[in-house]
């Protein structure tokens, strides 16, 4: 028997338009308006740690979603590491990019995505907006830092491949970001516009290098940067730049291009650097214009009334002309198509045996360990001193980070205490610690100091004051190391902070 639509146009453009959405929602159960957005054409949901309770929670949740619309794709930002959505609560079993790539085995890489993939699949996740591609180029870089695997492009381009296979091998697609590469600046995207002065020679051999390995590994995703490139672009963000975008990402290699044709998702559309220049709805019709797919939002705009205000913005662009019809159909058709994939993807990792410690082999192995001669390991419970720097909106500020809770589980009676920059009082920081400490041991953990002068001003104060510190960095380790004990953990997962913490009683 032939079925025959009997959607209009006008019907097809408005299910078009949903299609390309990738919103957010508050709340652990699907709200009615979501579910009713699904049923009329909305293509994908976005999840992030509000929507998260518990993996059998998840699981509820998306099962909700899919008895309205079976194909939905369920995205969520899971990098492990720092930027943890699923144990966000008590931090990430697994390490991130910055520790995988100081090891930098590609088995180990694979086997960590893999792992991560078949708990993300279990729960009904089927897209994760990961692994970051970027070169960490600029030490001073706020918001990739430990997200990236480091400031080599063969040694990123190597493990984002082996990333992209260990995670597709579980059903879930892999979304390589944030092209055309975020690593060479000191402004956070979110906040504000960053600027990469770099030449197309440059490009061509650091930042896109990643980019094509990944395209080789077959990610089924590209996300784009909110970065002005001049060299590409010298107005136009690449989220919104047809030059980005179509002229490079998409267009064939032998014209110079990547020659990709898979789906496109933009980063955060409500990010200040697209929505304080352009608005979102602007901002959401000249991204598809550019050649986008698929328009992240919800970080921080999650209801309906964004949903359909972005919706009728896109309506309205086909119907006055500023979108073409056919960008906007080629866009959609991508969203269903990967749909179809994730679908057909769905039991990939059913039988697989978890590789529970995985994530634990990682982060022992990123450790690197600095001693002065005559260390002894802790045998008592120590004093432990965490210099906190404001989080990046992608790590966020509630996710448990430093070494305090594993000590503790191995020394009960560990105190620690939390000082920040914007807490400075009359007495030094290193006073402080000192005067609170008494005659314990001192453990300082600091996050990337070498960007904060605040913190190493008080860490070189605590060490010159009492040399037997045990200093542990849990950020990039671009300072020297200090202290009778340094351990450098490559990111702040709760399993780094394990890792560290048996090397510090143990002194392996």
């Amino acid at each position: 028997m032939t079925v025959i639509s009997t959607d209009t146009p006008a019907d097809l453009l408005v299910r078009d338009a949903l299609t390309v959405l990738q919103p957010g929602f508050v709340g652990t159960t699907a709200p009615e308006w979501l579910l009713r957005q699904l049923a009329e054409g909305l293509g994908a949901v976005a999840l992030f740690a509000r929507n998260i309770e518990s993996p059998e929670q998840l699981a509820a949740l998306t099962a909700q979603l899919r008895a309205v619309r079976p194909d939905v794709l369920v995205a969520a930002d899971e990098e492990g590491g720092d930027v943890t959505r699923l144990e966000a609560r008590g931090g990430s079993s697994f390490p991130g990019n910055l520790a995988l790539g100081a090891v930098d085995d590609v088995k180990l890489t694979r086997a960590v995505a893999a792992e991560l993939g078949r708990r993300l699949a279990e729960c009904g996740v089927n897209l994760n907006w990961a692994p970051s591609a970027d070169v960490n180029s600029d030490p001073g870089n706020p918001v990739i830092g430990v997200r990236s695997f480091g400031a080599d492009p063969e040694l990123v381009a190597r493990n984002t491949a082996a990333y992209v296979e260990g995670l597709q091998s579980a059903g879930v697609a892999a979304c390589v970001k944030h092209f055309p590469g975020h690593g060479d600046t000191a402004t956070d995207s979110h906040h504000a516009l960053p600027r990469i002065d770099v030449d197309l020679a440059t490009l061509r051999s650091r930042e896109l290098v990643p980019f094509r390995a990944a395209l080789a590994a077959g990610t089924k995703v590209v996300m784009s940067a909110h970065i002005l490139v001049p060299a590409l672009d010298p107005d136009l963000p690449a989220t919104l730049s047809p030059a980005a975008l179509t002229g490079l990402l998409r267009a064939p290699r032998e014209a110079g291009g990547l020659g990709y044709d898979g789906l496109i998702v933009t980063d955060g559309i409500e990010m200040q650097a697209i929505a304080a220049t352009y608005g979102i709805e602007r901002g959401t019709v000249m991204a598809l214009a550019a050649g986008a797919d698929a328009i992240c939002v919800g970080g921080g705009l999650a209801d309906e009334q964004t949903v359909r205000v972005l919706r009728d913005a896109i309506v309205a662009a086909v119907e006055s002309g500023d979108l073409p019809r056919q960008r906007l159909a080629d866009a959609a058709t991508r969203v269903r198509e990967l749909a179809a994939w994730a679908a057909g993807q769905a039991g990939a990792a059913e039988g697989t045996a978890p590789a529970a410690e995985v994530g634990l082999e990682a982060a022992r192995r990123a450790l690197r360990v600095t001693r002065e001669p005559g260390f002894e390991a802790l045998e008592t419970a120590p004093y432990v001193a965490a210099f906190t720097p404001v989080a990046n909106i992608a790590v966020g500020e509630d996710t448990p980070w430093g070494v305090a809770a594993e000590l503790g589980r191995l020394l009960p009676g560990t105190e620690t205490a939390t000082f920040r920059a914007a807490d400075a009082g009359g007495s030094s920081f290193a006073e402080d610690v000192l005067a609170a400490a008494g005659t314990r041991r001192i453990v300082a953990v600091v996050r990337d100091v070498h960007r904060h002068a605040w913190m190493a001003d008080a860490l070189a104060g605590l060490v010159a004051a009492r040399p037997s510190t045990i200093v542990v960095e849990m950020g990039v380790p671009q300072a020297p190391p200090c202290g009778a004990l340094h351990v450098a953990t490559h990111g702040a997962a709760r399993v780094c902070g394990e890792a560290a913490a048996e090397v510090i009683v143990t002194s392996r």
